[in-house]
């Protein structure tokens, strides 16, 4: 499928500056340069384009039915471009900034799904407005998408550090996941089942987790601080990064769906066998082109599924993930960014072959073996199956949702 064109983007496009992960993390601190598609000049005050526009409130409430956009209270100037049409001259340490990172992160993700999509992604909600509304900031310690809009607020991490989430790429892209699937697969009251509010969550936070794969630096420093051992914690596995010490949810995972077999209370914890039988694909792709790429070995590889599946510690591992990976970081690079777009193209198959009623995980993993057939000839297809298996998909009937106080312990992240 048509990649994003990021070499166009740059010479036509709008610079904006972006956060890559959280800026509380070694090496983050700083704000990376980032090339929008709207052509410089485009950009209008808000910052807005054709299909989403800041505004940013005074005193404004979250959004909750029945209110809805467009918000019509008092609110901050809005961001103006520069005089050639760029975003990228703002200061960190100020509330129009926040403004334009929340435009640029939203945005940025959009360009990355169009591109795998091929095509334009029509929004859910168009015959009733013609563009999103971004809310960056209010006085609340939480973030949503909802029909018409997506707003961040702000709150204290485990770490302590008081976190914008307007500033926080991965909650940002997690967020236009939500929108991208309502857009693609829909929502149905009348036939919602938790696996489908389990799914949502799961794919925004997969497509933040490949979307966070587009920033160079995202991808060196995952390699260089795993040594090329994607199953250590490093930047790919982390969601919604909130400090060095604290993530909101982990990728990488040892959830199944039989631990929900009594039922279920939070729709994140239920999407975490989902999102981490994903994230093996994703290693598997990756491990297949260095496999073939003879970067590493049967063995190797074998040694590394084992010990993943059952949560080992070996350093043997590591140590010989190290001795492959130094020295040939572009050839891991490149196995992780084919990895990350036959991943990416994965999602646009499943999201588009997807209904929302009666959803149920044993078919989204068939569909997920599907397009893996449909795009590779069934290239990784023993290796997907065997994820969605141990992760029980398929295999085990989720509970009925239960209240907070019914569940004995909900699951960890680790």
């Amino acid at each position: 499928m048509p990649r994003i064109q990021d070499s166009i983007i740059r010479q036509y496009g709008t610079r904006v500056r972006l956060f890559a992960q959280s800026h509380y993390i070694e090496g983050f601190e700083e704000p990376e340069t980032v090339w929008l598609s709207p052509p410089a000049g485009s950009v209008g005050p808000g910052p807005s384009d054709d299909r989403m526009y800041v505004v940013d409130p005074i005193g404004k409430e979250p959004y909750e039915f029945p209110y809805l956009p467009p918000f019509l209270g008092p609110v901050h100037p809005p961001v103006l471009p520069d005089p050639e049409g760029h975003l990228d001259y703002l200061a960190v340490d100020t509330r129009d900034f926040i403004a334009t990172h929340m435009y640029g992160g939203i945005r940025r993700t959009l360009d990355i799904w169009e591109g795998y999509f091929g095509r334009r992604i029509d929004w859910q909600f168009e015959r009733r407005f013609e563009r999103l509304e971004l809310v960056p900031l209010l006085d609340w310690d939480n973030a949503q998408s909802g029909f018409g809009f997506i707003e961040t607020g702000f709150g204290p991490s485990q770490a302590g550090e008081e976190q914008l989430f307007g500033l926080n790429f991965d909650v940002l892209a997690h967020e236009l996941g939500h929108a991208i699937v309502f857009a693609e697969v829909g929502h149905d009251e009348a036939t919602v089942t938790g696996e489908y509010l389990g799914f949502q969550e799961a794919m925004g936070d997969v497509i933040a987790l490949i979307s966070a794969m587009h920033f160079e630096s995202v991808l060196d420093r995952t390699l260089a601080s795993s040594e090329g051992n994607l199953y250590s914690l490093n930047e790919s596995n982390r969601i919604g990064e909130l400090s060095n010490v604290a993530q909101v949810r982990t990728a990488s995972n040892s959830r199944k769906l039989s631990e929900f077999a009594g039922g279920w209370s939070d729709p994140h914890f239920l999407a975490q066998p989902l999102v981490g039988a994903i994230f093996d694909c994703l290693v598997d792709v990756y491990q297949e082109r260095l496999l073939q790429s003879r970067l590493i070995d049967p063995e190797l590889r074998r040694l590394s599924e084992v010990l993943a599946l059952e949560e080992l510690a070996d350093g043997i591992v590591q140590e010989r993930f190290a001795e492959a990976y130094h020295g040939h970081h572009d050839a891991f690079k490149g196995a992780l960014i084919e990895a990350r777009d036959h991943i990416g193209d994965c999602l646009v198959f499943l999201l588009t072959r997807t209904s929302p009623h009666f959803l149920r995980y044993a078919d989204v993993g068939d569909t997920w073996i599907a397009a893996d057939r449909a795009l590779s000839g069934g290239r990784h297809g023993d290796d997907f199956q065997e994820n969605f298996r141990w992760r029980d998909i398929g295999r085990t009937t989720v509970g009925p949702q239960l209240d907070q106080q019914e569940t004995a312990e909900e699951p960890h992240d680790h």
